[in-house]
């Protein structure tokens, strides 16, 4: 066999293995890309009317949100302006259990409890992340199968190329007439629509397996010339427990970083989960991306600011191969590029579930073919 046609009988066994797991995460990945803005239109419950009076400390959201889940552990607290609602997160892997208790900044009232495990874009992202199977297997068969995904768009470009340069025209349109037949016009849509989505939707595979693979993660990190931990990494305290239990430090930490920091969109505080462990607070600074944020830690005794030996610190000290690696997720889901980025990132998604049909209507019909021709 010639290189080429080993290539072909690559990408055809590979398309056909994983056809159904990249058409569903395609579509699922369609439908999430514009969940912020959908959202957006019904989250009324989350905005209050100002008043003049403190807002609430992490110690007391923490304390009236624990009322409706005493049982389960707070992940966070999200504190934004003084028109929004306090966000107490809680999650819990084993049983899985996510859900969010909005509070009143200034009274503590329960103003709504939502789950995120039900609902439109939790089932959608329970398929995109593992086809709704159990999480230990779904997982592992999304992450091998776009890693899969991402040799048959390479292979799918070199048998696109062309042997003579004179055919390279008929590679790029769709020269269709009235008598162009079906099977012609399909290899024409998985084809030529596959050349001019490539680029993109291997953009959209590695960023995706970089989310699923650590390995790939830390090659990716070292190779373009980091020098730190590719993780997130929580330091521990430096000193000793303080003898006075009325005075929390905590409590001063947000309106502390509400000072230093403005113009941020949100601060959310993570609690300790032990004596030893560091107080660390996500600063966001801008709406919806999470490339740009500000992860810093603090001394849960003194305040004192700590630096961690991960990526994930602040993001002006973040080098070339830290700002690669903290902007993937948003590169993922095209918010990097705004507005139009997610256009983008939902017109290739719903592309690239086409290429799987396709393809499986290309092995179809010439299997189907041979068939009729033997009889």
């Amino acid at each position: 066999m010639t290189t080429k046609k080993i290539i072909f009988q690559l990408h055809k066994i590979l398309g056909l293995a994983t056809g159904i797991v990249v058409f569903v995460v395609a579509i699922t990945g369609c439908c999430w890309a514009f969940r912020e803005e959908i959202e957006a239109t019904y989250d009324d419950y989350k905005y209050v009317t100002p008043q003049d009076a403190p807002l609430l400390t992490p110690t007391e959201a923490k304390h009236y949100a624990s009322v409706v889940f005493p049982d389960n552990s707070i992940h966070g607290t999200i504190f934004k302006k003084k028109t929004d609602a306090i966000e107490v997160i809680f999650y819990d892997a084993e049983p899985e259990f996510y859900q969010s208790v909005f509070l009143n900044p200034y009274s503590g009232e329960i103003i709504q409890v939502d789950n995120h495990l039900t609902g439109f874009f939790a089932f959608i992202l329970k398929g995109h992340m593992r086809l709704w199977l159990p999480k230990a297997i779904g997982e592992q068969v999304v992450a091998a199968s776009i890693l899969i995904f991402i040799l048959i768009i390479i292979s799918g470009f070199i048998l696109w190329l062309p042997k003579k340069r004179k055919n390279l025209k008929q590679r790029l349109k769709f020269d269709w007439k009235k008598t162009t037949r079906w099977k012609r016009k399909n290899f024409d849509l998985h084809t030529v629509v596959g050349f001019y989505i490539c680029s993109f939707a291997l953009i959209i595979a590695f960023t995706g397996s970089l989310i699923s693979y650590n390995w790939l993660k830390y090659v990716v990190y070292k190779t373009t010339g980091g020098d730190k931990v590719p993780a997130f990494i929580i330091p521990e305290n430096k000193s000793e427990a303080l003898s006075d239990n009325r005075k929390i430090p905590m409590d001063y930490l947000i309106e502390k970083l509400q000072k230093e920091s403005p113009d941020a969109v949100a601060y959310e505080l993570h609690y300790p989960e032990n004596k030893d462990q560091s107080i660390y607070v996500e600063v966001s600074n801008s709406e919806g991306l999470f490339y740009d944020a500000d992860f810093r830690f603090f001394d849960q005794n003194t305040l004192e600011e700590l630096e961690t030996p991960g990526i994930y610190g602040k993001y002006k000290d973040a080098k070339f191969a830290d700002k690669l690696l903290r902007m993937n997720y948003d590169i993922h889901i095209g918010a990097i590029g705004g507005i139009v980025g997610k256009i983008i990132a939902f017109l290739i998604s719903l592309i690239t579930a086409t290429l799987p049909v396709t393809g499986i209507l290309l092995w179809y019909g010439r299997n189907y073919k041979k068939k009729k021709k033997a009889l």
